[in-house]
């Protein structure tokens, strides 16, 4: 039989919407936590923001042209990677460290494994890994807001700039941070990750268009915030619901759940795969969060993730029609 007659067994993804318009929307949804960005810390974070985005851009064009490809650059999945990377750079790094993370994503862990569809990892989540063990220091240095929402509150005696003194930090030793300066966004933290009423609005634009679906967010951040609201009432903390809300708030999570956990190609088509999927994002970061050494851990369990989604894919797979009734008769004989 003709090859293009052999097809897989069902869920077939069928859509008229192109990749071009899906990574337009995703652009789109990300800019209000982008502007809010500039807006927290000044032009450098502008700065930072543009230099990932158009070494992306230039690295996949390269990559195209030197190796003799169709040019890829429209269907603009390379912009949506460089501006995932730039948002999550922190807003006081070097220039330089944001481009080499872009390189990285597009041709190492993108271009060389086929292209956009093929990579098995999200490409900006495996640059912020990368860069997090190359360059452990500068990543984990945030600066204060300095630019409009310069007058945050923070802790007493807090300097401008502190090694780990996110929000994050401070939860983790058992202290209460200002939910409503969480949830707004004038705190310390990576450019595009502190404002989480930005991050929702945008993730509630791409819920709308259907550009991503309910069951990975859902359930990632439920199982998320169930684990976290027990371990805050064993642990004996004043109020659990408002440190639970504080966790959900803080870090890089709901930019993960949203825009990344949700990525087509690293994550499972299945329905009951997306839950399993997000229950287990969910179980990993509280681990890595109320459990490990750390106070982040959105990235490390998103790749996680990545690598087991070809098994979960495997086990909630639909059966082929008739494989039953041949297994049957199979031992039947």
């Amino acid at each position: 039989m003709s090859k293009k007659y052999q097809v897989s067994v069902s869920p077939h993804v069928r859509d008229s919407i192109t990749t071009t318009k899906i990574m337009l929307c995703v652009i789109l949804a990300l800019m209000p936590a982008c502007i809010y960005g500039v807006f927290n810390f000044g032009l450098h974070a502008l700065l930072i923001l543009c230099l990932s985005t158009a070494s992306a851009v230039i690295s996949e064009a390269l990559y195209d042209l030197i190796f003799g490809k169709k040019s890829t650059i429209n269907d603009l999945s390379a912009v949506v990677t460089g501006l995932l990377i730039g948002m999550n750079m922190p807003p006081e790094i070097i220039w330089w460290m944001p481009v080499l993370g872009s390189v990285f994503a597009i041709v190492v862990i993108k271009m060389i494994f086929g292209g956009l569809g093929q990579n098995f990892m999200n490409p900006a989540l495996g640059a912020r890994c990368f860069l997090l063990i190359a360059f452990s220091s500068q990543m984990t240095t945030y600066a204060a807001p300095s630019g409009f929402t310069a007058l945050v509150k923070t802790m007493p005696g807090t300097p401008d700039t502190l090694s780990g003194a996110t929000p994050l930090a401070y939860l983790k030793l058992g202290y209460d941070f200002d939910l409503h300066a969480l949830f707004f966004g004038n705190v310390q933290g990576v450019i595009g990750e502190t404002s989480a009423i930005a991050l929702l609005a945008g993730g509630l634009f791409l819920l709308l268009l259907k550009i991503i679906d309910w069951k990975i967010p859902t359930f990632y951040l439920g199982s998320f915030a169930i684990l976290v609201f027990i371990t805050a009432s064993v642990k004996g903390y004043d109020n659990p619901l408002v440190f639970t809300a504080e966790e959900l708030c803080a870090g890089g999570i709901l930019l993960g759940a949203l825009f990344m956990a949700t990525d087509y190609v690293t994550s499972p088509v299945t329905p009951v795969g997306q839950m399993i999927f997000g229950l287990f994002l969910g179980v990993m970061t509280w681990l890595f969060r109320m459990i490990g050494s750390g106070a982040e851990g959105v990235s490390y369990a998103i790749i996680l993730g990545n690598c087991i989604t070809p098994m979960i894919e495997a086990y909630t797979r639909p059966r082929a029609f008739g494989i039953k009734k041949e297994e049957k008769e199979a031992k039947q004989a």
